[in-house]
């Protein structure tokens, strides 16, 4: 400031009402600082706005996940990158943080709230039994669950939005697909226990499964890791009544689980179909490529990021339901080679 006062020959407080759009200056003067502080390249400081109580201009996005397996999980790497296009419109930034568990999501979202770090959060991975929402609520911080689904028994929270995906009608369309293909033994090898999508994907699973009269179909939990789903591959694979089809909750073990099927000499997809949940470069650099369900995760980061700044801008709280997936069959299903 004193380096812009110095050029535009004006007092230090002059600079800082130009500045900050206060009276005090005639817009003569107010033209000139804003031209020299162009000049010097200045932007304002996000720790003297949070200070003022003017905003952090900064969002927050905690992942309580394993940092390994996160490192190769296309869908956060596309979500980012919705998010962030969003955030650059209002040149916003993105202050992002891996952690362990949610206790120390909790813990991150106290610190950045007392701290005036963030003026929102965005919130992923909502929990079955989740304690963000009323948190967050408690310390009046603005949120967008993604992923999360409404609950018609509970009012909205103040300041609290949510961007759900049908995962229930993804999976029917996928027990659809191979149940016509004649499946009738099909192992869901799901991500983290706990996660409400996850949750949901195994009832449907399971729902399906009754509704069709199919005994051979269950899920197992994993760490989404390309280790765990090549593992639990192997392990069921080498059952007494091996399943025809599998269903992976990502690409990445999907593809793990295509090169396990072919160490046991089970050829994809005569002995066994394979589906992915996520369809990525991934999908179509292995062979066979896999049927996978696509959706536009970019576009659904842009969604959540926008929804966010609806809630700093005071707007109300809303419910946003992004596309159903859509099934993409490749070369990866087929025909069950025997039923029953």
């Amino acid at each position: 400031m004193k380096d812009i006062a110095r050029r535009a020959g004006v007092s230090e407080s002059a600079v800082s009402f130009a500045l900050n759009d206060r009276p005090g200056v005639s817009e003569v003067t107010r033209d000139r600082v804003r031209r020299v502080a162009e000049q010097l390249g200045w932007r304002p400081s996000t720790a003297a706005r949070a200070l003022s109580g003017e905003g952090a201009a900064t969002v927050g996005l905690v992942v309580a996940r394993p940092a390994a397996t996160l490192g190769v999980d296309s869908f956060f790497l596309q979500l980012i990158s919705g998010i962030q296009e969003v955030l650059a419109e209002r040149q916003l930034g993105l202050l992002f943080q891996v952690v362990e568990d949610v206790e120390a999501e909790c813990a991150a979202y106290r610190r950045w709230w007392a701290e005036h770090r963030v003026d929102g959060v965005l919130v992923v991975d909502p929990r079955t039994d989740d304690p963000r929402p009323a948190l967050l609520e408690e310390l009046g911080l603005p949120a967008v669950v993604t992923g999360g689904v409404p609950d018609p028994d509970r009012p909205p929270r103040a300041g609290l939005s949510t961007v759900w995906a049908d995962d229930a009608g993804a999976m029917a369309s996928v027990v659809g697909h191979l149940h016509a293909l004649g499946h009738r033994r099909i192992v869901h090898i799901a991500g983290l226990p706990g996660l409400a999508h996850t949750e949901r994907r195994v009832r449907t699973l399971r729902a399906e499964a009754e509704r069709r009269g199919l005994n051979g179909v269950r899920s197992v939990t994993t760490d989404y890791s390309d280790a765990e789903g090549a593992a639990v591959t192997r392990r069921v694979l080498r059952s007494a009544a091996p399943p025809t089809a599998l269903v992976y909750d990502n690409d990445v073990m999907a593809v793990a689980g295509v090169a396990a099927a072919a160490s046991l000499g089970f050829a994809v997809p005569a002995d066994v179909s394979v589906v992915a949940w996520e369809d990525s470069a991934l999908c179509r650099m292995v062979h066979p490529w896999l049927t996978a369900l696509s959706r536009d995760t970019v576009s659904f980061g842009r969604t959540a990021a926008r929804e966010l700044l609806g809630l700093l801008d005071d707007g109300p709280a809303g419910t946003v339901q992004v596309p159903l997936p859509t099934l993409i069959e490749r070369e990866s299903t087929g025909a069950a080679r025997a039923a029953g």
